[in-house]
């Protein structure tokens, strides 16, 4: 039985691909000497083999576009070999495998201004982006004004850290105990993906050493199902509001995240909580007022 009409056209693009990027690479790149008898540019298929780590018969048959199999680590040693950026990496694994390579976690990065304009967009909807670690790094005036960020440290500007340690963060997320193992459980999905990162590490030893109820349930290792996207927040001067929320990726390559919440308009509250915003927008723009 032959192969399927689309694989068998990915591994005639994988073949085309593998030798214009071995092309583009010139010995001196590697470390190789350049020599006086290359009649191509480039590499040579034994010399991409002996640095991928695989011998020179298989490496040609994968290059010829044969039926072979391979490995996610000799893709990873290739990538390299290749100098492959990320965007090629993704695209070679998608060839080769059908499926996008492992991603590491990466717990920084600095937000691009079109989020912040987007964000400054939403002004009765609180909105923040997070990233891999959950440090908060950019917010809007709502989120500013419901959550507190602005008035916390910005090196404990972690919105785990704050949920477990910030005594206003607690009285707002109300009932705590079910929507903080539930938020628990989602930060543990995101910890496995950065594992290996010294920061996020850092940050779930210092939870487990100041508070109890973090070091006892991050070590029962209770995971629970995906979030409904539902908080009830008890908010001062407002009373209990029931949100909408979810998370938007706003930068995959990055760990970027978007968290949006918007109060559920058939809650009683909702209408006062607008205003209650609304009323906090205006005092502002007095305040400067009356400051110029």
């Amino acid at each position: 039985m032959s192969a399927p009409r689309s694989l068998e056209r990915n591994r005639a693009e994988l073949a085309d691909f593998l030798r214009n990027r071995r092309e583009r690479i010139s010995p001196e790149e590697v470390g190789l000497p350049a020599g006086a008898r290359r009649r191509t540019p480039g590499l040579r298929r034994e010399e991409v083999a002996a640095l991928a780590g695989v011998g020179l018969s298989w490496y040609t048959w994968l290059e010829q576009g044969r039926e072979i199999g391979v490995s996610a680590q000799f893709l990873e040693n290739l990538s390299r070999t290749l100098k492959l950026d990320a965007t090629e990496r993704r695209y070679l694994f998608l060839l080769a495998h059908q499926r996008l390579p492992p991603e590491p976690g990466k717990t920084w990065c600095v937000v691009p201004p079109l989020v912040h304009r987007l964000m400054g967009d939403l002004p009765l909807r609180p909105a923040y982006v997070l990233n891999l670690r959950w440090d908060v790094l950019a917010w809007n005036a709502p989120a500013d004004k419901l959550f507190g960020f602005s008035r916390t440290p910005a090196e404990r500007r972690n919105l785990l850290w704050m949920l477990f340690t910030v005594p206003s963060m607690r009285a707002l997320f109300d009932p705590w105990d079910d929507q903080a193992l539930q938020i628990l459980s989602s930060f543990r999905r995101d910890f496995v993906r950065a594992a290996q990162d010294p920061d996020i590490g850092a940050l779930v030893k210092d939870l487990e050493k100041i508070d109890t109820d973090f070091r006892t349930w991050w070590r029962q290792q209770d995971i629970h199902g995906p979030c409904q996207g539902v908080r009830h927040l008890q908010v001062d001067g407002v009373g209990q509001v029931v949100f909408d929320h979810t998370s938007l990726t706003i930068d995959v390559d990055r760990d970027l995240r978007l968290v949006y919440y918007a109060a559920k308009p058939e809650h009683p509250q909702s209408t006062r909580f607008e205003r209650w915003l609304a009323d906090s927008k205006e005092q502002m723009a007095d305040d400067v007022q009356a400051v110029s």
